[in-house]
């Protein structure tokens, strides 16, 4: 690739999805947008750049299922969950049993690529509070892509899908035998509903969340959307809410607000709960900024 066609990709993939590549990613170009270069029948980079540019939905569309990452499996890290499981959920249930008119629970699992977190989160749920079904339980899980988000949605995961972080009870538990695969069941998939979601775009209208997972997303894009980006996120979590980032990713460059807390071996931000003075006083101004090359 020459340095225009990168240039163009670079540019062209930023503009519909925010994901930040460089010269050092050419061979993911390659490998990903290579076979839509060629069914387009364009001579080069460049020119497939501009044809996207100017095309309809569907090439549009075509780009970014084809150049984002998609590298998921249930439970991933496994300590995330624990964390859920041993601290998030029992706080958060323990908070709203004292009230009489707000048994609900909204989490939001953005970036959730094929369904995998959302479905995680649901059967921790369903395995941590043994009175869920009089709970209002809503799971939110978006995407950019198109794709995932329709294979989410069908919650159905061939053989070697289900093998990755899935312990065989879970599977004989939660999913039915289907199509050579294995069906998420109804009960769990009731639980999450899915939309499109654009992170670098508004999503003040999501309302807000005792949960947030975003894991492993934000780490492709530039300092400046970034820093947005978590911020935005922030605001859409409740005042005692928790915000679970990737295990690579750190936030303490954001300001006091985002302190890490630690439990099960798993790090999570809670923005809005109010901060003693003397932490506050002692860590404005002194975080540096981490880098942003971490790989997933």
């Amino acid at each position: 690739m020459t340095p225009q066609d990168i240039d163009a990709i670079c540019g062209l993939v930023y503009d519909l999805c925010g994901i930040a590549l460089d010269s050092s990613k050419d061979y993911l170009i390659e490998s990903r947008l290579a076979e839509l270069v060629k069914r387009e029948g364009c001579a080069n980079y460049v020119d497939f750049a501009v044809r996207a540019r100017r095309s309809g939905d569907d090439l549009k569309r075509d780009v970014v299922n084809a150049i984002t990452t998609r590298e998921t499996l249930f439970f991933r890290d496994k300590s995330p969950f624990e964390a859920l499981m041993f601290k998030a959920i029992p706080e958060l249930a323990d908070e709203k049993s004292k009230s009489v008119y707000d048994k609900r629970i909204r989490i939001w699992s953005a970036a959730c690529s094929t369904g995998q977190e959302p479905y995680s989160i649901a059967m921790t749920l369903m395995e941590t509070l043994p009175d869920y079904r009089s709970w209002n339980i809503s799971i939110l899980a978006t995407d950019i892509s198109d794709d995932a988000i329709n294979r989410a949605s069908r919650g159905l995961y061939p053989p070697l899908e289900t093998s990755r972080g899935l312990e065989p009870r879970y599977l004989n538990k939660y999913f039915t035998p289907q199509d050579g695969g294995h069906r998420i069941k109804d009960e769990v998939r009731a639980m999450v509903s899915f939309e499109k979601v654009n992170l670098l775009q508004s999503f003040v209208h999501l309302g807000r969340f005792d949960i947030i997972f975003c894991r492993n997303a934000i780490i492709y894009f530039n300092a400046e959307d970034r820093r947005r980006t978590y911020l935005n996120l922030a605001n859409q979590v409740t005042d005692n809410g928790y915000l679970f980032v990737g295990s690579s990713e750190s936030l303490i460059d954001l300001g006091p607000k985002f302190q890490p807390q630690h439990h099960c071996k798993s790090v999570f931000y809670q923005p809005n709960r109010q901060l003693p003075d003397f932490i506050l006083a002692n860590k404005v101004g002194t975080a540096a900024t981490p880098s942003l090359t971490a790989a997933r």
